[in-house]
């Protein structure tokens, strides 16, 4: 260690502190292991949509990969910055997963396929798409604070950039959640009047802990940065290490225990395409209109 600790008082170097090897080696293999876990699961569960929370653990894996590589060299641009954005903004394909997972629950649970009148083949798009313009604020907000220490006023218009792009993540956090306490009040109305296999609550819980865990690390976000990256958060890297990266960890390994592939196992848990979900309405009304028919020759 006493050799990287001198190597970052260079004059060129990007950090403002003298940060620790071992705990970056220990996180890279962590979320590598719970990566190829996830990889694994939509594989031998056949669910293709899972691709968002591989995305999410490997985005981790490799921001840590390049903070060793930042510790090592600590004169090096492209690791410094790489590591920065990565960390910043993996977050938000876990984030996008739990939306993808709770429109293929209500398919699966609610007998009307819709909660607010938002079907479950539009729910995970509407909240994706919400998502996602978190996303490009936030990288573009990293991107201009992962600049030169020396360049302050670029590198505090980034931050306040990204802090804004979190604020409007956390509000469709809220948004969200909004939408899977409706979800719950209504699957449990729903399976006093009828069996409904599997039941989601499990998975609904983990999801809830996942974004609370995300909300957890959004609030820590804005405190740190809060007062720009001088202040005491930013150069203690034990704050990032509990209040970021391993409540993200957690939330990665909960969904190794409880995968929603086992929840809603099978082709037919799938949402069907535009085409075959017009063919079974077509097939429901032509069996309703052929059911009053008969009722009205029985009448006769």
């Amino acid at each position: 260690m006493s050799s990287t600790c001198k190597d970052v008082t260079a004059p060129n170097t990007m950090w403002n502190f003298c940060p620790s090897v071992g705990p970056a080696y220990l996180f890279a293999i962590l979320f590598a292991l719970t990566t190829i876990t996830h990889l694994g699961q939509a594989i031998y569960y056949k669910k293709a949509y899972c691709w968002v929370i591989i995305l999410s653990g490997l985005a981790q894996t490799l921001c840590y990969i390049f903070r060793v590589l930042s510790i090592l060299n600590p004169e090096v641009f492209g690791d410094y910055a790489a590591w920065f954005i990565l960390i910043l903004i993996a977050p938000l394909f876990t984030n996008a997963f739990v939306y993808m997972v709770m429109g293929r629950m209500v398919w699966n649970y609610i007998s009307s396929a819709k909660i607010y009148r938002i079907t479950a083949w539009r729910f995970g798009t509407f909240f994706v798409i919400l998502d996602v313009c978190a996303l490009l604020v936030q990288i573009v907000g990293a991107a201009s604070a992962s600049g030169n220490n020396e360049a302050n006023n670029k590198v505090l218009d980034g931050l306040h950039i990204y802090m804004v792009g979190v604020g409007i993540q956390q509000a469709f956090i809220l948004l969200f959640f909004v939408f899977a306490i409706k979800f719950h009040r209504t699957y449990l109305a729903e399976s006093r009047q009828q069996k409904k296999g599997n039941s989601p609550l499990v998975l609904l819980y983990v999801m809830y802990a996942a974004l609370a865990l995300i909300t957890l690390r959004i609030i820590f976000r804005l405190c740190e940065y809060a007062q720009g990256l001088n202040s005491k958060i930013p150069n203690h890297e034990a704050f990032q290490y509990c209040l970021d990266s391993l409540p993200m960890l957690i939330a990665l390994v909960l969904f190794n225990i409880v995968h929603p592939g086992r929840v809603m196992a099978g082709k037919e848990s799938s949402i069907p395409g535009r085409k075959e979900r017009k063919y079974k309405h077509v097939s429901n009304k032509a069996e309703r209109e052929s059911l009053g028919e008969n009722m009205q020759v029985l009448g006769a």
